[in-house]
């Protein structure tokens, strides 16, 4: 893909996201009136979560026909292309519904394979993450970039779970964390995990198993914020998802060797 041609999926993205972002939050307003449903275990799906699915894809499709979409809702639409937008309409659905201003929309790009493009918007916080390709991450404009930390008893680290995997190999690496005098926090919302570690409020992020459309636009954010990740994409990621971890470059080697990939 040319750089016009990501340049235009640029701008409509944020557009879009920050539009859609700010319809979830008037319905985040009156969330004890949505229509909800559980996927799973402390899994949960409400109204609001297709909605905005719905409209992302809607409105992009009009723009990019040729593009292909795999949404956390709705599944692969128009299979084929090189180019995926990848979405998770409200990820920390749970935090949504529960009234913790923790939960973002999420919107990524993956071209034969690469994140190139990655949007995420807290709209509580009026927080705008996006990157391109080459051009760097901002917040609200301004230039992001990873933490300098370089020792795991300064860290702080983004934790994820999920019990689609067992508990207790989540248990021995937070033991391994704690042990190594790591601190973490449990956000319930991979995407701004993957946010925070890009502009350093946490110095990584990591789960043991996540599904790409929480993780592909931070991907892309992470590492233009000169961040390091895993070989996340690898294997049947859009199908399967992968584990993911996420960090500051020199942090990479310590906490690869601790936790588990």
């Amino acid at each position: 893909m040319d750089e016009g041609e990501l340049d235009r999926r640029f701008h409509a993205g944020l557009g879009l996201v920050r539009e859609v972002g700010q319809e979830a939050s008037r319905q985040y307003r009156r969330r004890d009136t949505l229509a909800i449903e559980t996927k799973g275990l402390q899994d949960l799906v409400s109204e609001t979560d297709r909605a905005c699915e719905d409209e992302i894809v809607s409105a992009l499709t009009r723009m990019f026909p040729g593009d292909a979409f795999l949404g956390e809702e709705r599944g692969l639409q128009n299979s084929g292309s090189d180019a995926i937008w990848v979405i998770d309409p409200i990820d920390g659905t749970a935090n949504f519904l529960r009234g913790i201003p923790l939960w973002c929309v999420s919107l990524g790009l993956v071209f034969r394979n690469v994140p190139i493009l990655g949007i995420i918007y807290n709209p509580e916080t009026d927080e705008l993450y996006a990157a391109k390709r080459g051009s760097g991450a901002t917040l609200n404009h301004a230039k992001i970039k990873v933490s300098t930390v370089t020792k795991l008893s300064e860290a702080r680290m983004g934790i994820g779970f999920s019990y689609r995997r067992p508990v207790a190999p989540h248990a021995r690496a937070i033991s391994a964390l704690l042990d190594a005098h790591c601190e973490y926090s449990r956000l319930g919302s991979g995407a701004l995990g993957m946010a925070f570690t890009a502009d350093g409020r946490l110095d990584g992020y990591w789960e043991a198993h996540i599904n790409i459309w929480d993780v592909a636009a931070g991907l892309c954010i992470v590492r233009e914020a000169g961040g390091w990740t895993n070989d996340f994409m690898s294997g049947d990621v859009f199908r399967l998802g992968n584990p993911i971890l996420a960090t500051n470059p020199t942090l990479a080697e310590l906490l690869s060797a601790l936790l588990p990939l």
